[in-house]
């Protein structure tokens, strides 16, 4: 006979946090969002710790290069899609080790014999508008001049023009040498009035670009996520079918992390891979997932996850509970998962972190995952919206939208995701194609997100995660106390904003 559980599959939704006492000391810059995202023994300090507990889903309209460098910068993580070319999901990954917080190897390179066309479209492709001229065109050749926007007039100059002949020449660059300090570099570029300082060697092999913004830019990032080599850290996700060829190919390219990117967790396929990097990597950070009980948590654990990812059918995206009738609200595996992760820890003295994965409606939401036991959240919609995200900004009707689409979709064609054997395409989608509205830049809508729940922590009387998850009070609201919550009874005015 099945198992039938008696208890109600809740959502996020279906919870508030009661406010406990508020110290003069719990001020919203005062909490400390730091939190684990591999496993680590009782006393000792995980391999890995976020600055903030999010980060960005494993799919193709959300984390690419781009998203990973603007959200490491925040203090957060991105897992780069693993439904791509394994090659090129790599090179996403350098990009992003590349980006060394202020110091960054360069992107857009030609050599003297290439031209304005060329110039034109590496600016086309890359939006950058300071190009580096080396004797073979590469990003660590002999510098031999720069080309901006200042160096030549497209009203003027043929598309065929040599770069030879527009460039600034090296004789005429200011130049830093490796082993100046992103300080010192500043202070000769505001002194010089430069918009960019080329790093050299004592060959003259250009190493590293220093811009102006940047410089400004990691000023008001404190909370970058690094690594011990002052690089942005990035993570990326694998699946359980060609996982001995992609994984090392990450793991040249210095990925910082990996994580299986499955719609179920629970099986024998995910377990082969994660013991098997574990036995050829035995270094390599993973996750595993995803699950949605202490069953599926145990199995993950057992196998060796540093990681364990919870949730099935949560997602804005997903329709996998409507085709196949599996999943649970993600508040109740949420809750479940973290009760089996704390015995697990007083049993053991190992801890192992839990990512919520999909359910996030609102910005709260974050902090009721984090109240009930996840030590992080990842999200998808939510980072979709942003600049930084790769899907196409479309227009409709007054407003622009941008395209977001599920991995469990045809447009995805990600089968690789679906750890069930024999065939490996799908006869129908988990996962639906849409949009989202476009909503800017990723940094100021996720500090107005970080403010929330600061604030919201203070209120809950929590200084740290740890605390929230240790003091927080729950309780059920009805769907009448849902509406009583917001603006009723009123007649609205119009809003400019």
């Amino acid at each position: 006979m099945a198992i039938i559980y008696p208890d109600i599959s809740r959502t996020f939704s279906e919870y508030l946090l009661l406010p406990n006492l508020t110290t003069k000391d719990c001020t919203p810059e005062n909490i400390d969002l730091r939190t684990p995202i591999t496993k680590f023994a009782k006393g000792e300090k995980p391999a890995i710790t976020l600055n903030i507990p999010i980060v960005s889903a494993i799919m193709q309209a959300v984390s690419n290069d781009t998203l990973a460098i603007a959200l490491a910068k925040c203090g957060g993580l991105s897992f780069i899609y693993c439904s791509q070319p394994i090659e090129e999901q790599a090179e996403m990954v350098r990009k992003v080790k590349k980006h060394k917080s202020g110091f960054v190897v360069s992107d857009s390179n030609v050599s003297v014999n290439h031209t304005l066309r060329d110039v034109l479209a590496i600016k086309e492709k890359t939006g950058h508008s300071t190009i580096a001229v080396t004797d073979d065109g590469t990003a660590n050749g002999k510098l031999l001049g720069i080309v901006t926007g200042r160096d030549y007039r497209l009203s003027r100059d043929p598309l065929d023009k040599k770069v030879s002949e527009f460039m600034t020449p090296f004789k005429d660059l200011i130049v830093g040498y490796v082993g100046i300090t992103l300080s010192e570099a500043n202070d000769i570029i505001w002194e010089h009035k430069l918009n960019a300082l080329p790093i050299i060697d004592k060959d003259q092999r250009l190493q590293y670009l220093v811009f102006r913004k940047d410089y400004e830019e990691h000023k008001q990032n404190p909370l970058q996520l690094m690594d011990d080599k002052k690089r942005l850290m990035v993570g990326a996700g694998i699946n359980t079918r060609d996982y001995k060829e992609r994984v090392p190919a990450l793991l040249e390219a210095e990925v910082d992390i990996l994580c299986v990117d499955s719609s179920d967790g629970f099986s024998e396929y995910q377990r082969e891979t994660i013991q098997y990097i574990k036995e050829n990597y035995p270094d390599a950070k993973i996750g595993g997932g995803n699950v949605v009980d202490r069953e599926g948590f145990m199995y993950l654990v057992e196998s060796g996850a540093d990681f364990v990812k919870v949730g099935i059918g949560g997602g804005s995206i997903c329709i996998t509970r409507e085709q196949k009738g599996i999943g649970r609200g993600q508040a109740s595996a949420v809750i479940e998962v973290a009760q089996a992760r704390d015995e697990y820890f007083e049993k053991t003295g190992i801890y192992i972190p839990i990512c919520s994965d999909g359910g996030i409606v609102h910005d709260y939401h974050v902090t009721l995952a984090l109240a009930m036991g996840a030590d992080f959240v990842m999200m998808g919609r939510y980072f979709a919206r942003f600049d930084e995200s790769p899907n196409k900004k479309v227009k409709r009707g007054n407003s622009y939208v941008k395209e977001y689409w599920g991995e469990g979709s045809n447009r995805a064609r990600n089968w690789q995701r679906y750890d069930q054997g024999g065939s490996v395409h799908m006869k129908f989608e988990e996962g639906v194609d849409s949009y989202v509205p476009y909503a800017g830049k990723l940094k100021d809508n996720l500090e107005v997100t970080l403010s929330k729940i600061r604030s919201t922590m203070s209120s809950c009387g929590a200084k740290s995660i740890k605390h929230l998850q240790e003091t927080a009070r729950l309780v059920l609201v009805s769907s009448t106390s849902l509406i009583e919550g917001g603006a009723h009874d009123i007649i609205l005015k119009d809003s400019e904003y």
